[in-house]
């Protein structure tokens, strides 16, 4: 038995929407048995646009019944059957997700007819409900309401079975199939090239646009997982409606996979993409030597042609680091822009000579050094005859890429020849000091690579 089912709703995920409508057809294979179809009220505002739409007001719904109130007939009526719609995910998500709230659980199986249609009538222009009708011409009245389109909905599966759906359907309904949980513009090929590896993979839009980069230890698992589930949220019934194509990048190890993904994302800002959208890093410490022959130590915005001591996200940071600096080493707190008073001719004349103080600011900066170390990690490639290899330097991280086997390396220049630098951000660092803290044997101290600082 088939049940085709059409809805009318408040928004596009069920979560947070309500139903305004709806309209069933049971349905043997030959003809309906049963129809049901009411308003219902939202117990929410109908926006304007919806509407415009589907001609369902406010004042439509306020003496309908709740969906509360008609749960057990719905239920009773798609219980033991195939549930049929038109893009089937939306109309099962909001259904499931109400009739949970009600009390019942609804676990039927899937029948989507833009899929089927497809299948069947391949090559057409459009497979949205009023264009494939027209274009198979068959009948549509009462258009964006829950019983024209069910109606309409309940024809066009009598005309895919007549014309050898069956064996489709058959298909389509095993439970290795992939048609009933699958975006409606991917195929099970699109699922089936993605491979069991770490990664990284890119959700592309209807426009080719990247809106969501993820990472896994198993991209063809994770992938599937964000369709699978029966999530009723607003970015899975988002990704089931506008994801068009999926690409990856295969990794060595699942800690590839977290840098990558977190450059990515802030490489592409992907609008579905929402942990990691903090600002990139905006300050810095450097040296310089003024005017007098004293080195000085500043916090300044990052500048990306001058190397610097050490990065980070936040001035207060940058600060905080520079009076433990002064404290410990006796520096000069207006030498250091700590106090940014002009100095008075007392204070000039007690100052240390330069060449005192200098001795001073490189003890600091051999200290902070030790404290920023500057090491690689090395782990298995993709390949037997390669390495993965990821620098850390003075702290922060440099880049990562593939040695070959038996490359010989003592400092951080020796390995940069070999590695695509990336942005350093808190996410990857604090992710490779993990790692190295749990896998101790995968760290290579190295000599930091030749700093010239501008004067």
């Amino acid at each position: 038995m088939y049940a085709i089912v059409d809805i009318e709703t408040t928004g596009g995920h069920a979560s947070a929407n309500g139903i305004t409508e709806i309209a069933l057809f049971i349905h043997d294979g030959e003809r309906v048995v049963k129809h049901f179809e009411t308003l219902i009220n939202p117990l929410q505002k109908i926006p304007a646009y919806i509407t415009s739409l589907t001609g369902i007001d406010n004042y439509m719904v306020a003496g309908a019944p709740l969906f509360e109130d008609v749960a057990a007939t719905i239920y009773e009526l798609l219980n033991d059957t195939i549930f049929v719609a038109h893009n089937v995910n939306f109309d099962y998500s909001f259904v499931k997700y109400h009739l949970k709230v009600a009390g019942y659980e609804l676990a039927e199986k899937k029948l989507c007819t833009v899929r089927l249609s497809r299948k069947i009538f391949p090559g057409l222009a459009s497979y949205s409900l009023g264009n494939l009708c027209r274009s198979l011409s068959l009948p549509i009245d009462n258009r964006h309401r829950a019983g024209g389109d069910a109606k309409a909905t309940v024809k066009l599966l009598e005309h895919c079975i007549a014309n050898g759906g069956n064996e489709h359907i058959e298909q389509m309904l095993k439970k290795s199939s992939a048609e009933q949980w699958l975006p409606l513009h991917l195929t099970k090929a699109d699922i089936a090239c993605l491979p069991v590896a770490p990664g990284v993979y890119y959700f592309h839009d209807t426009k080719d646009k990247i809106v969501y980069v993820g990472k896994a230890i198993n991209i063809k698992k994770r992938v599937s997982s964000h369709f699978t589930h029966n999530d009723p949220d607003r970015k899975r019934q988002n990704f089931l409606r506008i994801i068009c194509r999926i690409s990856f990048k295969e990794c060595a190890t699942e800690l590839e996979a977290i840098v990558l993904e977190s450059a990515e994302i802030k490489r592409l800002w992907p609008k579905y993409n929402y942990s990691q959208k903090q600002p990139v890093q905006k300050f810095a410490l450097y040296q310089f030597e003024d005017n007098r022959g004293y080195l000085r130590l500043a916090i300044d915005k990052k500048k990306k042609n001058i190397p610097a001591l050490y990065c980070f996200n936040l001035l207060h940071e940058g600060l905080v680091m520079i009076k433990k600096m002064a404290e410990e080493f006796a520096l000069n707190e207006k030498l250091c822009f700590i106090d940014k008073t002009p100095f008075t001719e007392t204070e000039l004349q007690l100052l240390d000579p330069p060449d005192l103080y200098n001795t001073k600011i490189k003890q600091a900066i051999e200290a902070l050094e030790k404290n920023l170390p500057t090491f690689a990690v090395m782990d298995k490639g993709i390949r037997e005859a390669e390495k993965l290899c990821l620098l850390i330097e003075r702290g922060s991280f440099w880049g990562m890429g593939y040695l070959p086997s038996g490359t010989n390396f003592t400092s951080a220049d020796d390995l940069k020849i070999h590695l695509n630098p990336y942005a350093d951000n808190d996410t990857i660092r604090n992710s490779i000091y993990s790692f190295v803290e749990k896998n101790p044997e995968k760290r290579i101290s190295l000599a930091p690579a030749n700093l010239s600082f501008q004067n």
